[in-house]
């Protein structure tokens, strides 16, 4: 097996949870999908300036971050749903108590500034080191766990839970379904 074919197969491992990540910043599966192809299409064009032993995933996590807000910028023109009321109707009511958390904690999620949602994504959802977070966002450890519990404060606040382990219990259960 050739360097090539190792590289490409720990490429194609990571799409999981690189879908995933696409997913909680787009919000839209469709999207997510699009923001992964054109991630790994990226990934695949520049791969000899990838440095050899270092972070694929946190190279791959910023290539997809990267190309969301790029994406979002260029949206920015476009006309807008403001009121909602096209999304409100592509809206099916939700059928098990899981759905009728994940919308809580979706609706929440989209309250938190950018900054804070991304970082508890990274870490808390996606599973990412403190360290790497700080990577693929480009600014210091501290600020990244400064975020992220600020973040999970926040989320507390906008849930009304009354136990922190209500929020924990609510990503370990996005992250599953995810």
């Amino acid at each position: 097996m050739t360097a090539s074919d190792e590289w490409r197969d720990e490429v194609v491992g990571m799409i999981p949870t690189l879908r995933a990540f696409a997913w909680s910043l787009s919000r839209n599966s469709s999207d997510a999908d699009d923001l992964v192809q054109d991630t790994l299409i990226k990934a695949w064009t520049h791969r000899d300036k990838f440095e050899a032993g270092s972070n694929l995933r946190a190279w791959l996590f910023t290539i997809l971050r990267n190309t969301y807000y790029t994406s979002l910028m260029r949206r920015r023109r476009e006309v807008r749903d403001q009121d909602g009321e096209y999304a409100g109707k592509l809206n099916a009511p939700a059928t098990q108590d899981w759905s009728v958390a994940m919308g809580a904690l979706r609706v929440a999620l989209s309250r938190l500034p950018d900054e804070h949602r991304e970082a508890l994504i990274l870490v808390g959802a996606a599973g990412l080191s403190y360290e790497e977070a700080a990577e693929i966002c480009g600014c210091a450890v501290g600020t990244i766990k400064s975020r992220t519990s600020r973040a999970r404060s926040r989320l507390l606040k906008i849930m009304d839970a009354e136990d922190p382990s209500d929020v924990m219990a609510l990503e370990t259960h996005g992250r599953a379904r995810a």
